[in-house]
């Protein structure tokens, strides 16, 4: 290689500002900890995540039946996250991570044992599916409220990405693995995997250090929980994330129809890819994350990323060949980790931690209540017109919605996190914190 081939200084500058920001991972042992059992835990999660629609398409044939997998986990997301986000600021979070990474063990083995039947039975799916819908919305506000104890400030925007890349990875490898595993070896092994994978990430939470209740927590009540609400109400740009990702996940989730959709395109095969694109395109932006912290207008960001994720899906199910429908849905997944980057920082960096797992609940019921509704939008929408219909009047929806909470609150889109009350209070809230220390 000549000298006038080989990158200079400047191009190896910027490769490093688009790598990921590693200080979260150099700083904190916890979080390393945290992240390790974060990846396993999620690769053996999407293996389920794939064989349970597989399985209860094999059993019932239809795509209602899919989709009403959404609607039995909506009821535990809403009751029990409310409720686990109370729990998350009255108890030791480390606990609270344990025993329900423990209970979506014991959950696990029950779809193995129900896999290997002679006859598998369709009702312990539903069940299964609604009993771990309400550990995840223990287990989730617990998990997000322990990450600004254990990360510093300034490293915030980075640990979420440093996450997002933990689930991607999983996202990606996960189902892809699953079509395959439950192609070629049975439904029973993915299950199987799942199960050890809970093993390992419950052995490295072990090793967490507590992580009591803060002196100001509420003890978990309704009264506390509805604190919580009045104090996410009072912050419209906060209200304006959940509600823009509530509203795309509805509208534009369509995996509960993506089974069907490989069927239509006479594409079995790329069932477990299609599962996979979309968080291979969340992959794509956590490797090149490093952008993400010079970013100030979170608001904005957060809103257009809504809006390209839509017009990603009407592209998917407009189009006929499926190497394009896998290219729309990766480009989709892109646009949806942009927007939970920024969502995360804006939540990490301004919510006071007496209020976290308050708020961490209600922001569950938007990251996860919008996809189980989403799915039962899809499967219902695809039985009354089409598959393909599902997935394109869903991206439109979505724009459309995107569009009119961007109008109706402006604070969102306003929102400079240099400048913003609440965040530059966090910010020297935590400075003295550690000055002190």
């Amino acid at each position: 290689m000549t000298e006038l081939s080989k990158p200079g200084p400047k191009a190896d500058s910027r490769l490093r500002a688009l790598l990921p920001d590693l200080a979260p991972w150099r700083t904190s042992a916890d979080f390393r900890r945290l992240w390790v059992a974060g990846l396993i835990t999620n690769f053996g999660s999407f293996l389920t995540f794939v064989a349970l629609p597989v399985q209860m398409k094999e059993l019932t044939g239809s795509a209602v039946a899919v989709g009403a997998i959404g609607a039995v986990e909506l009821v535990p997301l809403i009751v029990f996250g409310l409720y686990g986000g109370a729990l998350a600021d009255a108890l030791d979070k480390r606990k609270l991570i344990m025993w329900t990474e423990a209970g979506q063990g014991v959950l696990s083995a029950v779809l193995l044992v129900n896999a290997l039947l002679t006859e598998p039975l369709v009702w312990p799916l539903y069940a299964v599916a609604a009993l771990s819908s309400a550990l995840v919305a223990v287990q989730r506000p617990a998990l997000d409220a322990l990450t600004p104890r254990i990360v510093r400030h300034e490293h915030l925007p980075a640990a979420a990405a440093l996450n997002s890349l933990r689930w991607t990875v999983g996202g990606v490898a996960g189902p892809a693995v699953a079509g395959l595993v439950v192609a070629y070896a049975g439904l029973g092994w993915a299950y199987a995997a799942d199960l050890a994978t809970f093993a390992v990430s419950l052995f490295l939470a072990v090793g967490l250090a507590a992580s009591p209740a803060a002196h100001e927590a509420a003890k978990p009540s309704l009264r506390a929980i509805a604190e919580g609400a009045r104090y996410a109400w009072s912050r419209k740009e906060l209200l304006g994330t959940y509600a823009i990702d509530l509203a795309a996940m509805f509208f534009a989730f369509p995996l509960a129809v993506l089974p069907f959709l490989a069927d239509e395109l006479d594409a079995e095969w790329s069932l477990g890819l299609m599962y996979a694109a979309l968080p291979a395109g969340s992959l794509l932006v956590s490797l090149t994350s490093g952008w993400t912290s010079r970013i100030h207008r979170h608001g904005r960001m957060v809103a257009y990323a809504a809006a390209c994720w839509g017009l990603a899906m009407v592209a998917a199910g407009a189009v006929h060949d499926v190497w394009l429908v896998l290219l729309f849905l990766t480009l989709a997944g892109c646009f949806d980790m942009v927007s939970g980057i920024f969502r995360a920082a804006m939540w990490n960096q301004t919510i006071p931690d007496e209020l976290r797992g308050r708020l961490a609940g209600i922001e569950l019921l938007s990251y996860s209540a919008g996809p189980q509704l989403g799915q039962v939008r899809a499967g219902g929408m695809a039985a009354v017109f089409s598959v393909r219909a599902s997935v394109w009047a869903g991206g439109v929806m979505c724009v459309a919605a995107v569009g009119v909470l961007a109008v109706c609150l402006p604070q969102l889109m306003r929102y400079d996190v240099r400048s913003n009350a609440h965040a530059v209070r966090m910010k020297a809230l935590r400075e003295g914190v550690a000055g002190e220390r």
